[in-house]
């Protein structure tokens, strides 16, 4: 369905608008790797953009070349201002760095449960934020990372978002998945049938964050340059309203509002500007954009509380609603 859409929008619009829906595909698969954890967990995250961050930096820093970063960034460590490494690698390296950062963080983090987790969680993305604009032994401190090699093309950014889908939806279908919706769904009876809540936590938490690695190197590989606003509270916030609209009891949710927030969100920041879409054009009020999205998702929300999807799946036999554990 994935390959279909996008051979179709390659078809209908111009290269500049395949662009945002090349960010559009990277951006779902943001959404689908806070699923993985906070769909599976019930345990809302505020914090999945700081494993993005960590990937899209060292993606960014190592892909750019020895000499340009001893003349943009002097204080760098010197393994990282003496090394470069090509696009497969630092999409393996970001990824690494992701899941151990999860790893580390989320022996303490998956303990925490509501309101405790989500600003726990918000304080982990104001710490990663802050140290990568502020030392500049690890990062290119206000400044943004320029020269990036942009490798993220719509094959890139397509193969990365199905990649992501497969991953969760094996995850999800594992022993380890179905314990972990075990506990979202009766964590006293699951605790009563041997299940350990805050190990089967850790182990999607860790996953999660090596999947939000790579895909903020994809990101960055396709922006071409990455400051830390770019990965911070907008893109948080997104990311998180995405996948409650969608529906974050299930994968196809994630996904499905992930993609539908996305070209909706950019045929109406095109339609300000003039879209030509079948030879018609069509033109919106200058900010009218943001009205009417933050109006259709209020209406989603209202209408379907459990989100488009309504915590059922798409499978070849059609939807069905996945079982509790």
């Amino acid at each position: 369905m994935l390959v279909l859409l996008a051979g179709g929008l390659s078809t209908v619009f111009s290269q500049s608008v395949q662009l945002k829906f090349h960010n559009a595909f990277v951006i779902t698969a943001m959404v689908v790797c806070v699923y993985v954890s906070s769909g599976n967990s019930g345990v809302i995250s505020f914090g999945h953009v700081s494993f993005v961050a960590i990937g899209a930096f060292a993606a960014g820093l190592f892909s750019m070349k020895a000499q340009q970063k001893g003349a943009v960034f002097n204080d760098l460590f010197p393994f990282i201002k003496d090394n470069h490494l090509g696009n497969l690698a630092t999409l393996i390296l970001a990824a690494a760095l992701g899941g151990l950062y999860a790893l580390v963080v989320g022996i303490a983090l998956v303990r925490l449960n509501g309101l405790s987790a989500g600003i726990a969680t918000f304080a982990v993305l104001g710490i990663t934020r802050n140290v990568l604009r502020n030392w500049t032994k690890v990062g290119p401190g206000a400044k943004s990372i320029p020269g990036v090699e942009e490798t993220t093309g719509l094959t890139q950014a397509l193969m990365a978002l199905i990649l992501c889908i497969v991953v969760a939806y094996i995850y999800q279908r594992s022993a380890a998945g179905r314990r972990l919706r075990a506990t979202r769904e009766d964590a006293i009876a699951a605790q009563g049938v041997g299940i350990r809540i805050y190990r089967e936590r850790l182990i999607a938490f860790t996953l999660s964050g090596a999947m939000a690695g790579f895909v903020g190197a994809v990101y960055v590989h396709f922006l071409g340059s990455v400051s830390t606003d770019q990965v911070y509270l907008d893109l948080t916030f997104l990311v998180l309203a995405m996948l409650v609209v969608g529906g974050v009891d299930s994968l196809w949710g994630a996904t499905l509002g992930g993609l539908s927030i996305s070209f909706i969100n950019t045929l109406l920041s095109e339609g300000e500007k003039g879209l030509s879409l079948f030879r018609q054009k069509f033109t919106l009020p200058t900010s009218s954009s943001g009205i009417i999205l933050a109006a259709l998702m209020a209406i989603v929300l209202l209408t379907r509380p459990k989100g488009l999807a309504n915590g059922r799946e798409f499978g070849l036999r059609g939807f069905r609603r996945r079982d509790s554990i």
